[in-house]
């Protein structure tokens, strides 16, 4: 279905542009669709039915924080996932350790028990560990992606054929050249698509958020809910939003594949 409007998106342009035209266009078009939505989103929350009308600056305010809450994750989470596969694919052991470390608690425990020890559990080691709700549930969502990412990273990286390295170095290029021009143009566009999914599936995990009282869309919903006593137009009204966001976000991250797809396999 999603591949199906993404194509649908893509024929909208011109046919003589080139597919790496209609992808930046696309991307371009996605995000000041996503941008109208955060400011314009009250508009048609108002007139809907209560009570959902009534709480519609409610209901506006946890989108945003929802679309915060996963940008900021997932810039960082990408920075996280990056370092964590340079250490794993290192030749020094106790980096390999550390970061081998780091990706099994993040991949081998419950997202909602990251995001209460961050918030819980951190500052009873140390007072200057206490975070506010919104700073706690970036972090948290951060060190989660960042785990999953590094193996995105890390097998992106072992992909790139050792002959290029090897050609590399025979020419004279240093390790820093050699991995800023070489290896991770080519990893980075192998890792791209696992990547873009899991900065997708972010935006429904933030609602784990909710737990330590952020007031993102899911913790909305659930305030106007029980002060309504109205379970069904909340949650489907809440499921709408959620549906919109990532339709908007599955086509920007499908454009941004098809934008750095130079073989043209997509």
């Amino acid at each position: 279905m999603l591949d199906s409007l993404a194509s649908r998106f893509l024929s909208i342009w011109p046919a003589h542009w080139s597919r790496q035209r209609k992808s930046s266009a696309t991307m371009l078009a996605s995000a000041l669709l996503m941008i109208a939505i955060l400011w314009l989103i009250t508009i048609p929350l108002a007139r809907a039915p209560d009570p959902i009308g009534n709480n519609a600056e409610l209901f506006a305010q946890g989108t945003r924080v929802t679309v915060m809450l996963t940008l900021v994750s997932g810039l960082a989470g990408v920075v996280l996932g990056l370092l964590a596969a340079l250490g794993k694919t290192s030749r020094l052991p106790p980096l390999r350790w550390i970061a081998s470390f780091y990706i099994w608690v993040m991949r081998g425990t419950p997202l909602l028990v990251q995001v209460l020890a961050v918030y819980f559990a951190l500052p009873e080691l140390h007072p200057v560990l206490r975070l506010e709700e919104f700073t706690a549930a970036c972090v948290a969502l951060a060190l989660n992606v960042g785990a999953y990412n590094a193996e995105a990273i890390r097998s992106g990286l072992q992909a790139v054929p050792k002959g290029q390295i090897e050609a590399a170095k025979a020419l004279g290029l240093s390790k820093w050249h050699t991995f800023i021009d070489i290896t991770f143009p080519q990893a980075f566009k192998i890792a791209l698509p696992p990547l873009v999914n899991n900065v997708v599936a972010l935006l429904k995990d933030s609602s784990l958020a909710f737990t330590i009282g952020v007031v993102e869309l899911t913790n909305a919903g659930s305030q106007v809910k029980s002060t309504s006593f109205q379970a069904v137009p909340v949650f489907i009204a809440t499921a709408v939003i959620y549906l919109v966001l990532t339709t908007v976000m599955t086509q920007f991250s499908d454009a941004v594949e098809r934008r750095f797809d130079i073989e043209g396999k997509l």
